[in-house]
């Protein structure tokens, strides 16, 4: 029986963090090891393109974000690992599914109507900076999809939109065209979510975030820099109330978790419960800050697995597409 594909798609904004690994690089990779789904992982190069438009900081934002998961051990033999950009059937498709998606459908995209509202509280025209980019994204989201006829998609609840539009254009291409698409479902999980140095959600928009890899010199300053309260050294802490207790419990085993809740009950100094802290995180990823330094510099080893996994992409995508291009009357003449 063949496994169900699940294709995840990974960001190419800004540098990774540890919100970033607590909440979606570890539990990706782990699952991706455990072998059960025919795992597909893909750089979204093209969507940052709707958000940056400086080349510099979307190439090294691709390289970092490559180069972390590599580093921190997705299986790129037993799983998929591409460009989006590498694969240029994922855009042809794109262009067909714009043909059968109705405009309605992404006038009610999410981020279009926040757009807009913000627009519209600014006194601004209403489409005031507002790309094709940023208003036809969905569509390309639904091809990154449909081109590997993905049953599961793992997103975030703030997606789940744009998984059902995919449907709706899956459905709409099936219905014209005859049954060609698997209809993906959206996999929400719950996860992690960790808070930042300000207290607020780890977030690169609210610039409170410590980044993944930090040497660990600047990685203990920005530890330290995590917001507490006044109380002294030998008051009673609140541990359920603490973005240290609760960074702390992301990596710790259940018996550290259980120990340093005791410190806090006990009136663990905020220095000291730092100090710690800054131990644990560093043991934990000092390894795959190493392995990632060095895949980082070897821009041909990048390039190898990254072509490596377009190679295979392609292999399923070009059949795709050419299934695609004859059942919408482009075909060859004979």
């Amino acid at each position: 029986m063949a496994k169900q594909r699940v294709l995840t798609g990974i960001t190419t904004t800004g540098t990774p963090h540890l919100g970033n690994y607590v909440g979606a690089i570890r539990p990706a990779i782990a699952e991706s090891q455990r072998g059960e789904f025919d795992a597909f992982f893909f750089l979204a190069d093209y969507h940052a393109l709707i958000k940056s438009h400086e080349p510099a900081m979307v190439h090294q934002s691709s390289r970092e974000i490559a180069a972390t998961w590599l580093a921190l051990g997705l299986d790129t033999d037993s799983s998929t690992f591409y460009r989006q950009s590498d694969v240029p059937e994922i855009t042809e498709l794109s262009w067909i599914l714009t043909c059968v998606c109705a405009k309605g459908l992404m006038n009610r995209s999410h981020a279009y109507k926040a757009a807009v509202q913000a627009n519209e509280q600014n006194g601004d025209d209403p489409d005031f900076g507002v790309t094709m980019g940023l208003f036809s994204y969905p569509i390309l989201m639904a091809a990154d999809i449909l081109m590997f006829n993905a049953s599961k998609v793992p997103v975030g609840r703030d997606q789940i939109q744009h998984i059902e539009m995919a449907r709706d254009m899956a459905q709409r291409f099936n219905h014209l065209y005859g049954d060609t698409f698997v209809l993906p479902e959206a996999v929400v999980d719950d996860v992690a979510v960790l808070s930042g140095l300000d207290g607020r959600k780890m977030s690169k928009s609210y610039g409170n975030t410590i980044p993944l890899f930090l040497p660990e010199k600047k990685l203990q300053k920005h530890i330290n820099k995590i917001k507490t309260n006044l109380l002294e050294p030998g008051e009673p802490k609140n541990a359920d109330e603490s973005t240290v207790f609760e960074v702390w419990q992301a990596f710790a085993t259940p018996a550290q978790t259980a120990d340093m809740r005791q410190k806090f009950a006990d009136g663990i100094a905020w220095g000291q419960a730092k100090k710690e802290l800054f131990e644990l995180i560093n043991s934990h990823i000092a390894p795959a800050r190493e392995r990632y330094e060095a895949i980082l510099e070897d821009g041909q080893y990048l390039e190898s697995v990254l072509k490596k996994g377009a190679e295979k992409a392609r292999s399923q995508a070009a059949p795709m597409l050419a299934a695609v291009r004859k059942a919408v009357g482009l075909a060859a003449f004979k």
